[in-house]
């Protein structure tokens, strides 16, 4: 027989987006009755998220401090013209401390794990067992809508966690290693020390498509992992991603497409930084923000959550300027080009990048000088041409 599960606040979604709005309400808004709805076992799915220091703001530092696995005090990148080291604190959470913490911080009944959605509505969510959640408001975390209503490029992944034979001898990650041969668009291998003997190799493109041959990735891994020397024992963990590049698009027909008076949060509501494809400084914003609130009705919460990823859609033309000049003024092999010298700024500069803070004087920077694409592809690209 099906059941009606009544509470406050419903959140459609177990992963990152999802589990830091429980976490931030479960602080901040303690008497709230909660549900969180997932499809899988586990909450958090499989994966690693990093993040700079400067990502996320002094206030909002206590929502993921108890995620935090891993801290390095610098890190590296290398091109094929230029090396560097910069010192700015970097991060990773595992998908399994997410799980955990959730599960210490979550009552039970608020769990809930295993179950299928169907549909959602701004009070109500449908079950596949026939069962349903009558909530004052509802909150969909479940990732992306319908992402044909955006002009797109990908940044595209494989990872796989190694244990091996001997010690790696790295100290800190190297965010970019874009040495290696540029295949498929603009490619890397990141790389994050967790132990000795422990390391994270993710082998990653900007590709103009989002096709991921597993395969041929892990081989390119193995391949990079036997040229630095490492002896790999065994495979801990292995995880793909497709992550979308905005140039541009319909925002408000892409929110409408994941639920016309639905609130949202994450990459459904289209909460990603649009060079990077990255969503945790943002899912971290807005879990802060839903946690200030005051009315939880649905109708509410899909103005707080539509109003904010608006105002932020609105404000990031320059990053989608810049991702239109890597995908359509940059040969494919030649885009690490701008990367390179991006990594010759400031680097307070690149922080406010990647946590989307950029200033108007970092923007003039960034767009100074002689660009290291034709000149007239990149005032196309600017200025939204094809």
């Amino acid at each position: 027989m099906s059941e009606v599960h009544h509470c406050d606040l419903a959140i459609v979604g177990g992963g990152l987006a999802g589990g830091l709005l429980a976490l931030a309400l479960r602080r901040v808004r303690p008497d709230l009755d909660l549900r969180i709805v997932e499809e899988t076992p586990h909450l958090g799915g499989n994966h690693v998220w990093s993040f700079f220091a400067s990502d996320i703001a002094d206030a909002d530092r206590w929502l993921v401090a108890p995620l935090v696995c891993h801290g390095w005090a610098g890190y590296d990148v290398a091109f094929p013209a230029h090396r560097r080291s910069i010192a700015q604190t970097y991060y990773s959470i595992e998908s399994e401390r997410l799980d955990q913490v959730l599960r210490d911080r979550l009552a039970p009944r608020a769990l809930m794990t295993g179950r299928r959605v169907t549909d959602v509505a701004p009070t109500a969510v449908m079950l596949a067992d026939g069962d349903q959640i009558s909530a004052k408001g509802v909150i969909d975390a479940r990732g992306p809508a319908d992402l044909a209503r955006l002009d797109l490029g990908w940044q595209k992944f494989a990872g796989c966690e190694v244990e091996l034979a001997e010690p790696h001898g790295l100290d800190r990650p190297i965010v970019m290693d874009a040495t290696i041969a540029q295949e498929d668009g603009y490619r890397f291998v990141y790389c994050l020390p967790f132990a000795a003997t422990r390391m994270f190799v993710e082998d990653t493109y900007y590709s103009d498509t989002p096709d991921l041959d597993g395969p041929l990735l892990a081989e390119r891994i193995d391949a990079y992992v036997a040229a630095r020397g490492w002896l790999p024992e065994r495979v801990l963990r292995e995880e793909t991603g497709v992550l979308p590049v905005a140039m541009g698009g319909d925002f408000d027909g892409y929110w409408l497409s994941g639920g016309a008076g639905v609130a949202k949060a994450g990459m459904r509501a289209g909460l990603f930084h649009p060079m990077t494809g990255y969503s945790l400084p943002d899912a971290v914003r807005l879990a802060a923000l839903v946690g200030r609130a005051t009315d939880f009705s649905g109708a509410a919460l899909h103005d707080l959550t539509h109003g904010y990823a608006q105002r932020l859609w609105r404000a990031r033309g320059f990053y989608r300027s810049l991702a239109r000049m890597l995908f359509r003024a940059a040969d494919p092999k030649e885009r690490y080009r701008l990367l390179e010298r991006f990594y010759r700024l400031d680097a307070e500069l690149i922080g406010r990048f990647y946590a989307g803070t950029t200033t108007m004087t970092d923007k003039i920077r960034v767009l100074s000088g002689k660009p290291p694409v034709p000149i007239g592809r990149a005032i196309a690209a600017l200025a939204g041409c094809r």
